[in-house]
């Protein structure tokens, strides 16, 4: 019997599902954090959530023959490591896509609309909310800005443009020009994007090239009433200096569903503003992307299990395996 660890938080309605989906050859280990760490030792495959693998710890697993990492990025995984191994490093690429470009709208909204303000207001018994209106704005009728325009800022531009929003995005790979005419938006260089929008949402991965990619400078080119929206990785913005722009009101808001430290310190400068929303990075978790993830990271495995190939879009460390296991979905 070969066995599963569920490596990183889950709660017990994700593990059931996992269970469920999984053939009775397979057997499954809780390693919750970094006190389990032990309980790898002969795993033959890891779905991984939140907790990160170093080289060292992957090149202590003998047995080791697939990470599958719940959602898309991979910044947490020594990839190069896995793959010197011959262990592909697996992601569950437009599983999680529609939950979070709902998320990122979410965080316009309340972002635009004032919506915790608005809500302690209510609940302390202050019914008249006088000035909110003069800093309180629509989608309608403003300029999105997509920073990374995978499965997720696709969806999110369909959404804003359901608002009544223009489109703009930027991203490394430009889409073909009848791509764009398509879809219906436009594409600029970063720093014009920064500009020009009214709402700037990031969609990249966290890469070393990309971390820190808004920091104080691409922040000085926003608009004094846009809002920064941030459900993609904490490391894209230089916290500091948003905190600081925040604090000065050199932009209207900022919306983050992630941060570069998770939890975030108690004195975290960002806490102590009240022009933020903040949530725990929960953009991808809802039961029924949790059903739909399960499903692909078990179907996965049973792939490696027999001997098949991998979908060549789920595999990360493509470059660094010596045998490929990946096949052209």
């Amino acid at each position: 019997m070969e066995t599963i660890a569920l490596m990183g938080p889950y709660d017990d309605a994700i593990k059931k599902v996992l269970r469920e989906q999984a053939p009775d050859c397979f057997d499954f280990v809780d390693v919750p954090d970094k006190t389990a760490f032990h309980l790898l030792r002969h795993v033959n495959y890891i779905i991984l959530r939140v907790l990160g693998t170093s080289g060292e710890l992957i090149r202590s697993l003998p047995d080791l023959r697939l990470i599958q990492r719940w959602g898309v990025g991979f910044d947490k995984v020594d990839i190069h490591a896995a793959g010197e191994r011959n262990i592909p490093v697996a992601v569950t690429p437009g599983m999680n896509a529609a939950s979070v470009s709902e998320m990122a709208v979410l965080h316009m909204l309340a972002v635009y609309r004032k919506l915790l303000t608005l809500h302690n207001n209510v609940k302390n018994g202050q019914w008249q909310q006088p000035g909110l209106a003069s800093c309180s704005y629509t989608i309608c009728g403003k300029t999105v800005g997509l920073v990374g325009l995978g499965n997720i800022g696709k969806m999110v531009a369909k959404k804003v443009q359901a608002f009544g929003a223009e489109v703009q995005y930027y991203d490394l790979f430009r889409l073909s020009s009848v791509e764009e005419l398509k879809l219906g938006i436009r594409y600029l260089e970063l720093k014009e994007l920064m500009r020009s929008s009214d709402i700037i949402s990031l969609h990249v991965p966290l890469t070393d090239a990309t971390h820190n990619m808004i920091n104080r400078e691409a922040l000085s080119l926003m608009k004094p009433e846009a809002i920064l929206v941030n459900t993609a990785r904490g490391g894209l913005v230089q916290e500091e200096a948003l905190a600081e722009a925040l604090r000065m009101h050199k932009i209207l808001g900022a919306g983050l569903d992630c941060q570069e430290s998770e939890p975030p310190t108690p004195n975290q400068s960002l806490l102590q503003l009240d022009n933020v929303v903040l949530t725990p990075h929960m953009g991808g978790s809802t039961m029924d992307t949790s059903l739909n993830m399960a499903k692909h990271c078990i179907e996965n495995i049973v792939r490696i299990s027999r001997g098949e190939e991998l979908p060549l879009r789920d595999v990360v460390n493509r470059e660094y395996l010596p045998k490929r296991k990946t096949q052209t979905l």
